[in-house]
């Protein structure tokens, strides 16, 4: 069996619940179509080496996690961006809105709090000006003190946003001229879901953030993704330079738009609009493993998130599964347990005869019944 450097369970933190029903029972039809696609070779999928994504930077803060690693530097900052950037990562995640005056910045709550005079205020991030947007939080320039953060827990709880490593929000122009040249960026696209948006309106934000790129990207790698469908097929017609792709809870939560409840939708939606991928919760695609080789026939590419992605044995999995990559908090650790899957390969002089699917394939770990049993029963472990 191919040797994976193994966490502790107990070491990862609890970021979220775990939606009912999402286990794959060992000996399920799930879990043979699992197997199946595995043994078949799905885990050699067309298009490189398997891909660390850092979630927002290095990790986004989970303030209610005892988990020091969840506070360690500022999320969707310069100085995380770049921290990430000193492990083997390809990309970092992070989220992009629009202020009010038309300026793409990184942040991403739709609201943002602070308190003055003993009271907490909130403003909706959209809404404010860049000017004001910047004055939230730490500064850069020596004596120059920011409005308090605040952030409110998905139970309704207001926390001191306090992190071990601060920086100063920023603006999407800044991330390109300050982080590291070489980390491509995931650009998420982010919208309220409780929100109603109109083409008009869609097309102004995208357009803003579009500007930025064409103005700042040079040659670092960039592509899109969103939950919001909409936004996701304009932001398709409006550029055909970088991938675009859907975000997508994977079925694990269900939404009044019904392309956002599962991953045959997602693909749906993919094919119809050209989009080039999918990126699903991790759950998404441990509950319904069978989606995977479907996406991959659509020649779809296929990214995960969520809190498995900080198991080593959960990310290892999903490599043979055939998924592409892996949007991740734990940078450090993760990058480390599967170091071997993200390392570029040393040439190889009698490769060079090969095809590159054969190639890949030379490469690709062998399994037997038994292991990639116990890996199936060890995922709803690790889930529960």
């Amino acid at each position: 069996m191919a040797l994976l450097k193994a966490a502790r369970v107990a070491d990862v933190p609890t970021l979220d619940g775990v939606a009912p029903g999402l286990v794959v029972e060992a000996g399920s039809a799930s879990a043979s179509a699992a197997v199946a696609m595995v043994k078949s070779g799905a885990a050699a999928v067309g298009g490189g080496r398997f891909s660390v994504i850092g979630h927002r930077g290095k990790g986004m803060n989970a303030l209610a996690s005892a988990d020091p690693r969840m506070q360690e530097v500022r999320e969707n900052t310069v100085r995380s961006f770049n921290d990430a950037a000193r492990f083997p990562v390809d990309y970092v995640e992070f989220d992009v809105q629009v202020t009010k005056d038309g300026c793409p910045i990184i942040f991403h709550d739709n609201f943002i709090f602070t308190q003055e005079d003993g009271k907490i205020s909130q403003k909706r991030v959209t809404d404010l000006q860049l000017e004001d947007f910047l004055q939230y939080g730490p500064h850069n320039e020596q004596g120059k003190v920011g409005k308090p953060l605040l952030r409110r827990l998905k139970d309704g709880r207001m926390v001191n946003w306090n992190v071990q490593s601060e920086d100063a929000l920023c603006t999407l122009q800044e991330a390109f001229e300050k982080v590291n040249p070489r980390l491509g960026f995931n650009v998420e696209l982010k919208f309220d879901d409780s929100l109603e948006y109109q083409e008009e309106e869609l097309t102004r934000i995208l357009q803003a953030i579009l500007k930025v790129i064409s103005e700042h990207a040079k040659d670092r790698p960039i592509l899109f993704s969103s939950f919001q469908p909409d936004a996701a097929q304009l932001m398709r017609k409006l550029q055909g330079t970088y991938p675009v792709y859907f975000l997508t809870k994977g079925g694990t939560e269900l939404y009044t738009d019904v392309r956002r409840n599962s991953l045959e939708e997602a693909v749906k939606l993919c094919l119809a609009s050209g989009m080039q991928g999918i990126v699903s919760e991790a759950r998404g695609i441990f509950r319904h493993p069978a989606a995977v080789p479907k996406i991959k026939e659509a020649n779809l590419s296929l990214l995960t998130y969520g809190t498995l992605n900080n198991v080593p044995e959960a990310v290892y999995m999903q490599h043979l599964m055939g998924v592409n990559g892996v949007i991740v908090d734990l940078v450090p650790e993760i990058t480390d347990a599967v170091s071997e899957l993200i390392a570029l390969p040393e040439p190889d002089l009698e490769l060079n005869n090969l095809s590159n699917q054969a190639a890949r394939g030379a490469t690709t770990p062998n399994f037997s019944q038994r292991e990639i049993s116990f890996l199936l029963r060890l995922i709803p472990e690790l889930v529960q």
